[in-house]
Parts: C-alpha cells; sequence; structure tokens
C-alpha cells in the first residue's frame, strides 16, 4: 500500500469545480433504512471547502440514463479532508436504494456543487435553536459539528423528531455532545415506543408548548428548521404565534418536482419564431420553442446538462450565459453575485431571443 505524502492544508488546493468525482471510503449504518456514504476527492492534494449545511448532488448510475439526486452533507468543513451524506432509503427510492445495495468503498461517483443558502455561516446569530426531523437532521448535524470544532461554547438548543427511540440519527453522538459542550441542549422527541421500550424524553409531535418547554428562551434565538413539511408548517405556526420574529427563522425544503410545462403564448396563432440556442461547449445548435426552457431545449438537441429537481431549487443545472437573455424564475437554487457573472438555472431559464450557452 503506498502512503499518503503529508501536506498542510495550505499546501492543497481547494475543492471549488462545479463538477467533481468522489471515491467512497466508508458506509456506515445509523438508523433503520439510513446510511452515512462517507467520500474522498478522486485525486490527490485536494480539500473540501463548503458551508455546513450546504448539498451536492450526485449521479446515480441507477439506470441507463443516471439519476441525479441531492443530499445535504452531514459532515462538518472544519474536517475538510473527508464529506459525508447521511440518507435514508424511502419507500419507492431508486437513486437512494441503488446506493444501499451497490454503493462500496472504492467506488466513485459524478458530483456537483457544493450549493444552498440553508447554514448558519450565512444567516449568523448569538444563540441558535434546531429544530430538525427524521433525515431532516443531517444539515443541522454539519452546523453543530463545525461549531462544535470552531467554537465549541456555542449556545444551541437542538430539538428533534423521531418515529421511535430506534428512528434517531446520531443519538450517540448527540448526547456525547450535551455532555462535552457546556451551552449544547438537547431535546428529543419520539412519537411512538415498542412494547418495554424505556424512554425518559418526550412523546408525541412538536408543538408550540413542547417547544417552549425545551427551549424556552426560543424568542431570543436564530431558529433554523428542516425535515417534513408537515413539521415545518407545524414550527412555523407556533413560531409565529409566540410572536417570534419570523427574520430570524430559516428552513430548508427540498421537493423534487415534475419539470415546469411549457408556457403558452399569448397568441399562439401569431406564429412566434423559435429561439436558436448555441452550445458552445459541445458544438451544437437547438431551437427552443415559445414558451420551453434552455434545458427543454438542450435536451431536445441532445445536449447533456445535469439536473435534478428541475424546478430552481437544487442548482444542480447551473450553466454559463455567454450571450443573448432569457427570463428566470427560480426557487433560491442560484445567488445574486453568481447570476451577475452570467450564470443561469437551464430548468427555469426561458430564452428572450437567441441565446448562447456554455454547455
Amino acid at each position: 500500500m503506498v502512503q499518503p505524502t503529508y501536506r498542510h492544508i495550505d499546501e492543497m488546493r481547494p475543492w471549488s469545480d462545479r463538477e467533481h468525482r468522489l471515491e467512497c471510503v466508508a458506509v456506515t449504518p445509523e438508523a433503520p433504512d439510513v446510511m452515512t456514504f462517507t467520500f474522498r476527492p478522486d485525486r490527490p492534494g485536494v480539500w473540501f471547502r463548503y458551508l455546513p449545511g450546504q448539498f451536492l448532488t450526485l449521479e446515480i448510475p441507477a439506470r441507463p440514463e443516471p439519476l441525479m439526486r441531492t443530499y445535504t452533507l452531514s459532515s462538518s468543513p472544519s474536517r475538510p479532508y473527508t464529506v459525508s451524506v447521511t440518507v435514508k432509503a424511502q419507500k419507492g427510492s431508486l437513486g437512494t436504494r441503488w446506493m444501499f445495495d451497490n454503493l462500496r468503498p472504492g467506488m466513485a461517483l459524478k458530483a456537483f456543487g457544493p450549493q444552498g443558502d440553508f447554514s448558519y455561516a450565512r444567516h449568523p446569530g448569538d444563540r441558535y435553536l434546531f429544530l430538525s426531523a427524521g433525515s431532516g437532521i443531517t444539515p443541522m448535524m454539519s452546523m453543530t459539528r463545525d461549531l462544535g470544532d470552531r467554537s465549541p461554547d456555542s449556545d444551541i438548543t437542538f430539538l428533534h423528531c423521531a418515529r421511535s427511540p430506534d428512528d434517531i440519527i446520531f443519538r450517540w453522538e448527540l448526547e456525547a455532545r450535551a455532555r462535552d459542550m457546556p451551552q449544547f441542549t438537547l431535546g428529543l422527541i419520539v412519537e411512538q415506543l415498542s412494547r418495554g421500550q424505556l424512554w425518559s424524553g418526550l412523546k408525541g409531535r412538536i408543538d408550540k408548548a413542547k417547544i417552549a418547554l425545551l427551549a424556552p428562551d426560543f424568542l431570543d434565538r436564530t431558529v433554523f428548521c428542516c425535515g417534513p413539511e408537515p413539521f415545518m408548517a407545524t414550527v412555523r405556526e407556533s413560531l409565529s404565534g409566540a410572536g417570534f420574529d419570523m427574520g430570524h427563522y430559516h428552513e430548508e425544503t427540498f421537493h423534487p418536482v415534475a419539470p415546469p410545462p411549457p408556457i403558452a403564448t399569448a397568441d399562439p396563432h401569431r406564429g412566434v419564431e423559435p429561439s436558436r440556442i448555441l452550445f458552445s461547449a459541445s458544438g451544437k445548435e437547438g431551437a427552443c420553442e415559445p414558451g420551453h426552457t434552455i434545458l427543454q431545449a438542450a435536451r431536445a438537441a441532445g445536449v447533456r446538462i445535469a439536473a435534478a429537481c428541475e424546478s430552481g431549487l437544487c442548482g444542480t443545472c447551473k450553466v454559463r450565459k455567454l450571450a443573448g437573455e432569457v427570463e428566470m424564475n427560480h426557487n433560491g437554487g442560484i445567488l445574486d453575485d453568481e447570476i451577475d457573472d452570467g450564470f443561469i438555472l437551464a430548468c427555469c431559464s426561458r430564452p428572450m431571443g437567441d441565446v448562447e450557452i456554455e454547455a
């Protein structure tokens, strides 16, 4: 076995390309149907650069045409030599189930990212309240791990909801942090118990009373929330009903949807001509019908642009626009400075005349 050459981090290159290949180095069971997959760069001398709470998109070879699936990084950028995603295999899932059944150490996957604005680094506060349910714990764990390394005296109240005690992801690490971090308070809520199962925490579903009991000073905290939509809706209603300043509330949601339908032109009988789309990197040219997106035009022309959510949320389909104008209606998957640099999201950008794209 060839021993790695020791390098200080300032002698290494940051992971900053939009597209990467990651080599799996570990697969760790966390809870029923929950696994952590840990990766390293597939080339030496690279360290991972991202914000705690961000996500990446993995290209999964589960079908002849690869699937694009977006996962939050559960690892911390304060430990930059590997990254991890902690994923739950939902009923009927394709990409995640393929990972469970096939992904092993030594195998590599293509990845895109990192992306996302859901991070205490983007929305800092003096004191934090992390609220999560199920696999929504992953960005909270990334932020907790990062704060634990960078500022172990951070004031964090961490409330997590799970179906049962056995379904609490990262339970033992969270309980250890409650012992080791002087201002870390942990509250766990479960919906059900098995016969004879011991549990000293709260039982039921989250509500305003449980939040107030476990975090009595929640009105003075910066809140981050992630979980199923009904869970987050209850949290929003509980906080706003108690007079919480929702300007200090941040949530992460990712709900893949069907690709957006074409937008009908105001008068279909006017004979509006298709826009000409030049894909400079692939040397191809295509036509974009009125109301269609750049992504739809690329697929029709045989140009592959990676895409996951196809609703302007995840940022996977980000490409640089070299010429022309588009109308882009996104859902937070691109930052203002990226737009200023000429980037667009292909899934939600419709050309306003001829356009040239770096794809």
